[in-house]
C-alpha cells in the first residue's frame, strides 16, 4: 500500500428504520448522527414551517367549502327547477310500470346500504372484530350478538351467492373484452395493410348523363324545424344529372305552419330545375319506417335502380353519390353502401364530445371490420345507399320495432345480401346536446334490438346462410353486443361493486374494476386521438349510462311497453344557423362578381332566400307560440338513487381502506350526481 494513501471504512448499520431516517432529518436526536453534528431548527424556521402548514390547512378547507358550496347550490337549483311542467306530468303518467321496478329496487338497495352503513360505523368504532366470530362469552351486549349472528349468515350464505354472479358476470366481461380487442386488431391490419373497397369497371360518363343510373334521394322528416332547410339544401347541390335524380321529401310534421315552410322550400328549390316533391301523411303510424314504406309504395319508384336515406339533419358533400354508387357497379350482389358519419358539433359540451369517442369507435371499428371481413353491418338508418331491389327481396320496411335500419340489414343478410362501408366518405350531422334527447334515443337504440331479437329468431335458425354466420348474427350481433354489454355494466359496476363492500369475502379483483376496464377505454377512444383527455370521464360515463342501456335491454327482450317508444332526437340547427351566416357573408364579397360563378360548398345551400326562411320561422314563431315556454333541466332519479348508493358504498370502503375501490366509487358516485342533476349537456335556464 502506498504511504500516502489513506484506508476509509464505512460501516453498514443494522436496523436501520425509514423512523429513524426521518427523526434524523427532523433534527431529533438519533443515533445515526453524532451530538454535535445535530443542527437545531431556528425559531425562525419553526415558525415559517407552522405558519406553511396553517396556509395548506386553510387552502384545503377554503377550497372544499367552495367546492361544496357551488355543489350544494346547483343541488338546490336543480331542485327548484324540477317541478314537471303539464306534459311531464302527463308524460311522467304514462310512464310504463316496469321503469318503476327498477327505480323502487335502487331505493330499496339504498336504503338496506345505509342501513348496513350505519352499522359498520358502529362495529368500527366500538372495535368489533369484523373478520373473526368471537365466542359468544366474549359478546357483550345484544347489538354486538346480532352483529356477530350477521357475520356468520353473510360468511356462510350470502357471500358464497354474491361470488357466484360476480364470477359470472366477469365472465362476460372478459369474453366482450376479447371481442373488442379482435375487433381492435382488424381494424390495425386494415390499416396495415390499406385495405378499402374496390370500384370495379370505369367511371361513368359525364358527357352522357344516360350512363348514370337512376337514384332516388329521401329526406324523412317529422317536426324538424330547425335543420329541415339544410337538408333539403344539401339533398338539392348533389353533383348528379337533374333527369336522373328525383329527391323526395317526406314530412311527418304534425304543425300546420312548419309543413307550410318546408312545402315552401321545396317549391323554391323546384322553381330552380330541381326534381324534387313533397310528400306528407295524415296519418302518422309506423314511424320513420312508415313512413318510408309510403313513400316507396310511389309508381314512380319502379323506374329507379338506387335509393339513398338521408335524416333531417344529415349535409352530404356534393359528391355523396358519386362517392357510393360506383360500388355498386359490377356487383349485383351488393345490397347497401353505408358511409360514415361526422359531426358538427362534436367539441360543443362534455356530452358530445363522449359520444363522439364512442362513434368513432363504432364506424372506425365495427362497421369498417364488419364490412371488411363479413361483408355485414347493422344499416346505421341514414347516409347510406341500397338497391332497391335489395329492400324489395328483403319484404321492404317493416314497421314492427323501433330500429327499422337494423331490421331491414339483417333481413338482406339472410336473403344473401352483401354490403360495403366506405369509412373515407363522410356526411356532417348533429350530435344531441342535452342528456335528456341522448337518453331517449340511448333508450330506442337499445331495446329495439332485443326486440328484433325475438322477432327475427326463428328466420335466422330457418335461413339458408352458413352456420358461421348464423352464429355470428346470434352470438356476436345479438347477444353479445346488445344484450350482454349492458347487462354486465349494470350489474358488475352499478351492483356487485358496491354490494361487495359490505360482503368483503366476495370483493371484486383489483384488475377487474381497473386494470382491464381502464385499458378498454384505451382501445375504444383510439379512433379518436384528441378525445384521449377524457379518458376517465368516458370509463365513468360509459357506467353511467348503463342503467339507461340495461332498463332498454329489458323493455326490448321482454317487449314491455317503453320498448315501442319513438321519440325524434330533439335538434339544435347550429350547423344551419353558421350555414346560413357562412352564407350571408359569401354572398356580400360575392355580390359584385359576376353571378355564373356557382360553386357547390360545404353548405350545400345556393338559395338566396335561406335567410329570408330563417326570418319567416322565427315570425311564424313568434306569431304562433307567443310567449316562450321556460325550459327546465330536469332529476333523473334512477341515476341519482344509484348516485347515492355508490357514495355510501364509497363511505363503507373507506373504513376498510380498500384503496382503488374507494376512489373507482367515489367519483363513479359522482359521476351518477353529475348525470342525475343533469348537470352535463346542453345547460337550460
Amino acid at each position: 500500500m502506498a504511504p500516502s494513501s489513506v484506508v476509509v471504512t464505512i460501516e453498514k448499520p443494522n436496523n436501520l428504520s425509514v423512523v429513524q431516517i426521518n427523526a434524523a432529518t427532523a433534527g431529533d436526536d438519533s443515533p445515526l448522527l453524532p451530538a454535535d453534528k445535530q443542527k437545531a431548527a431556528s425559531p425562525k424556521q419553526f415558525t415559517f414551517s407552522i405558519l406553511l402548514k396553517i396556509y395548506r390547512a386553510f387552502s384545503c378547507i377554503s377550497w372544499l367549502a367552495v367546492g361544496s358550496n357551488s355543489l350544494f347550490k346547483s343541488i338546490k337549483k336543480r331542485v327548484s327547477q324540477s317541478e314537471a311542467s303539464a306534459d311531464e306530468v302527463e308524460e311522467q303518467d304514462m310512464e310504463p310500470r316496469s321503469r318503476g321496478k327498477l327505480y323502487n329496487f335502487i331505493k330499496a338497495f339504498l336504503a338496506i346500504s345505509i342501513g348496513a352503513l350505519v352499522v359498520e360505523v358502529v362495529a368500527h368504532y366500538k372495535k368489533w372484530n369484523l373478520n373473526l366470530v368471537q365466542p359468544p362469552w366474549e359478546v357483550q351486549g345484544l347489538v354486538q350478538w346480532s352483529y356477530m349472528a350477521w357475520l356468520s349468515f353473510r360468511l356462510d350464505y350470502i357471500a358464497p351467492t354474491v361470488m357466484m354472479l360476480s364470477q359470472f358476470c366477469i365472465v362476460l366481461f372478459l369474453i366482450q373484452s376479447l371481442d373488442r380487442l379482435v375487433l381492435c386488431l382488424g381494424c390495425f391490419w386494415i390499416k396495415f395493410k390499406k385495405l378499402k373497397p374496390q370500384i370495379n369497371g370505369d367511371d361513368y360518363d359525364v358527357e352522357d348523363p344516360s350512363s348514370f343510373p337512376m337514384v332516388l334521394v329521401q329526406i324523412p322528416m317529422c317536426n324538424e324545424r330547425e335543420v329541415y332547410a339544410t337538408s333539403i339544401g344539401a339533398a338539392c347541390q348533389l353533383d348528379w344529372p337533374r333527369d336522373r335524380l328525383l329527391i323526395q321529401v317526406l314530412d311527418d310534421s304534425d304543425d300546420p305552419n312548419l309543413q307550410l315552410m318546408i312545402n315552401e322550400e321545396v317549391h323554391s328549390w323546384r322553381q330552380k330545375g330541381i326534381n324534387i316533391i313533397y310528400r306528407h301523411r295524415l296519418i302518422r303510424t309506423g314511424y320513420k319506417a312508415g313512413n318510408l314504406k309510403s313513400a316507396m309504395g310511389c309508381d314512380y319508384v319502379q323506374d329507379y335502380e338506387f335509393v339513398a336515406i338521408l335524416d333531417a339533419d344529415f349535409q352530404p358533400n356534393p359528391d355523396f353519390l358519386k362517392l357510393t354508387i360506383p360500388h355498386f357497379k359490377g356487383k349485383p350482389e351488393v345490397g347497401l353502401v353505408q358511409a360514415r358519419w361526422s359531426f358538427v358539433n362534436k367539441d360543443e359540451n362534455l356530452l358530445s364530445r363522449l359520444q363522439n369517442v364512442n362513434l368513432c369507435f363504432h364506424f372506425e371499428v365495427e362497421q369498417q371490420v364488419n364490412g371488411m371481413f363479413l361483408n355485414f353491418f347493422g344499416f346505421n338508418g341514414t347516409a347510406g345507399v341500397w338497391r332497391i331491389k335489395a329492400l324489395e327481396d328483403s319484404g321492404g320496411w317493416l314497421e314492427r320495432t323501433t330500429v327499422e335500419d337494423m331490421d331491414i340489414a339483417v333481413r338482406a343478410h339472410l336473403n344473401g345480401w352483401k354490403f360495403v362501408y366506405l369509412n373515407d366518405v363522410k356526411v356532417l350531422c348533429e350530435l344531441p346536446e342535452s342528456y335528456e334527447a341522448y337518453k331517449k334515443q340511448q333508450h330506442r337504440w337499445h331495446s329495439g334490438p332485443m326486440q328484433l331479437f325475438r322477432l327475427c329468431l326463428p328466420a335466422i335458425l330457418k335461413s339458408k346462410i352458413s352456420m358461421w354466420k348464423k352464429a355470428n348474427l346470434i352470438f356476436l350481433f345479438f347477444l353479445l353486443r346488445k344484450l350482454i354489454l349492458p347487462f354486465y355494466s349494470f350489474t358488475l359496476f352499478c351492483i356487485i361493486l358496491p354490494l361487495t363492500m359490505f360482503i368483503p369475502e366476495a370483493e371484486l379483483p383489483l384488475w377487474v374494476i381497473c386494470y382491464v376496464p381502464i385499458f378498454m377505454s384505451f382501445l375504444n377512444i383510439l379512433p379518436s386521438p384528441k378525445s384521449f383527455p377524457f379518458l376517465v370521464p368516458y370509463l365513468l360515463f360509459e357506467n353511467t349510462m348503463s342503467v339507461t342501456k340495461f332498463n332498454a335491454m329489458v323493455s326490448g327482450l321482454f317487449q314491455l311497453g317503453s320498448s315501442y317508444e319513438w321519440v325524434v332526437t330533439k335538434k339544435t340547427g347550429r350547423s344551419s344557423e353558421s350555414d346560413l351566416l357562412a352564407l350571408a357573408e359569401r354572398e356580400s364579397k360575392l355580390a359584385p362578381a359576376a353571378a355564373g360563378e356557382e360553386k357547390a360548398t360545404m353548405l350545400r345551400r345556393h338559395s338566396e332566400s335561406g335567410l329570408e326562411l330563417l326570418s319567416k320561422l322565427k315570425e311564424v314563431e313568434a306569431e304562433v307560440a307567443g310567449a316562450p315556454k321556460k325550459k327546465k333541466n330536469r332529476l333523473y332519479k334512477k341515476e341519482l338513487g344509484l348516485a347515492f348508493l355508490l357514495l355510501t358504498a364509497a363511505a363503507r370502503s373507506l373504513l376498510s381502506a380498500h384503496g382503488v375501490h374507494f376512489y373507482f366509487l367515489l367519483f363513479q358516485g359522482l359521476s351518477f350526481l353529475v348525470v342525475g342533476l343533469d348537470l352535463i349537456g346542453e345547460q337550460v335556464s
